[in-house]
């Protein structure tokens, strides 16, 4: 049995959170270590012990908080940040004054960094930008004067935190890539397998009673004609994708993910006129069409589509059930031009000026007149005996007219 691929959720990330649990406790346990080395030093000592305790419990305690960005929340962040600039702001109270004039650790000494990297890896460069400004804010409040070590550590920090919270931002936008082009790869060949299958099975299924049909006659022949319109259906239906590639990528609680939409067009937008025209091919009708899109505005696409429908309808109608028919679309820079040729006998000369004159306004109405209303042509081409040709030319930026005269 044949398995469907699709992309896993990733993230290039998450070494960084991982990086960064790490870093938390090591500079934990580090900040300890000087306050033990200059215990004596310390005119409140308590303080210092006080604030390590809270300090050394918040940061075993969250470290599951930056496991991941789902869990470094918004909240968690702002009480981080504040433990770290309340501990800066406390040294002033438990350290003596001359150490801190003389540009002596902080209480949380470079744990503080930690506090910044995890906004710089949650939010990108311009969080990071934030947090270490609150922080040089509390520097050169407890330094008191703008030291020269002072300001060097909290540019350092600052740089350091805006550059690792840019290079996470371009991170995130690589992945989406990658994970879209990944997803498209797996839907393409879910597509081509799809189509395989069809072709092996209901496709060759069809064409024979096609084949078998028009050899028997009779009633079996109509039903060969049948099968051999839905054989043309679903071969346009399958060269035209059975699965979408179009995904919409956003970032999920471990990276991005990409994820199948329903796309529609938006208001107003281009629509692609191929996609209006598929549904006249079958059996007696062949399309030819650029590989690529034909952009026409809505209103515009439908006029002609539906001019096209009134042509083969005319073919149907006056050169009979067994007459073929092309349609071929061209993409111009300017323009769009679309030709209905048929097979029939013809249309014998005046013929159309005496349909007009009795009123019959099928050509006149159908066709000339939406293509007039879009600012367009319609010139129909006819031989007796060698068929009609129905050529329709549409600008590019062609809107149609007659339903702006109607809004005014």
């Amino acid at each position: 049995m044949a398995k469907r691929e699709r992309v896993m959720r990733m993230s290039v990330e998450q070494p960084l959170w991982r990086a960064l649990t790490a870093y938390r406790v090591l500079t934990m346990l580090y900040a300890v270590g000087l306050f033990a080395t200059a215990y004596d030093e310390f005119v409140r000592p308590w303080v210092a012990v006080a604030y390590y305790a809270v300090l050394c419990g918040w940061t075993l305690a969250t470290l599951p908080r930056v496991a991941n960005a789902a869990r470094c929340t918004k909240r968690f962040l702002a009480a981080d940040l504040t433990i770290a600039v309340a501990g800066i702001l406390l040294t002033t109270v438990a350290d003596a004054h001359e150490r801190v004039q003389a540009g002596g650790p902080t209480l949380p000494s470079i744990w503080t960094a930690g506090s910044v990297l995890a906004f710089a890896i949650k939010g990108g460069w311009r969080w990071a930008a934030l947090a270490s400004s609150l922080v040089a804010v509390a520097n050169l409040v407890e330094r008191g004067s703008p030291a020269r070590d002072t300001v060097h550590n909290v540019i350092l920090v600052c740089i350091a935190s805006v550059a690792i919270g840019y290079v996470v931002e371009v991170a995130r936008a690589s992945e989406r890539t990658l994970a879209r082009a990944l997803e498209i790869e797996a839907a393409t060949r879910e597509r081509e397998r799809l189509a395989r299958d069809i072709h092996d099975s209901v496709l060759q299924v069809l064409a024979m009673v096609q084949r078998r049909g028009a050899v028997i006659g009779g009633e079996a022949a109509e039903l060969g004609r049948m099968a051999g319109e839905q054989e043309v259906a679903l071969r346009t239906l399958v060269s035209g994708g059975l699965v979408p590639v179009s995904r919409v990528s956003e970032d999920a609680a471990e990276g991005a993910l990409v994820r199948a939409v329903d796309e529609e067009p938006e208001p107003g937008g281009p629509v692609d006129l191929r996609a209006l025209l598929a549904p006249y091919a079958g059996a007696m009708v062949s399309l030819a069409e650029p590989g690529a899109p034909v952009p026409l505005t809505p209103a515009a696409a439908r006029e002609v589509a539906a001019a096209v429908g009134a042509a083969l309808d005319n073919v149907r109608r006056h050169a009979g059930e067994d007459a073929r028919a092309w349609i071929l679309v061209e993409d111009e820079p300017d323009e769009v031009i679309v030709t209905v040729r048929d097979d029939g006998p013809g249309i014998p000369e005046g013929r159309l000026d005496q349909a007009e004159g009795e009123g019959r306004l099928g050509v006149a109405l159908s066709i000339r007149g939406r293509l007039r209303d879009l600012g367009g042509s319609a010139e129909l081409i006819s031989v007796p005996g060698q068929g009609t040709e129905v050529e329709l030319k549409v600008p590019k930026d062609a809107t149609d007219t007659r339903g702006k005269a109607e809004q005014r």
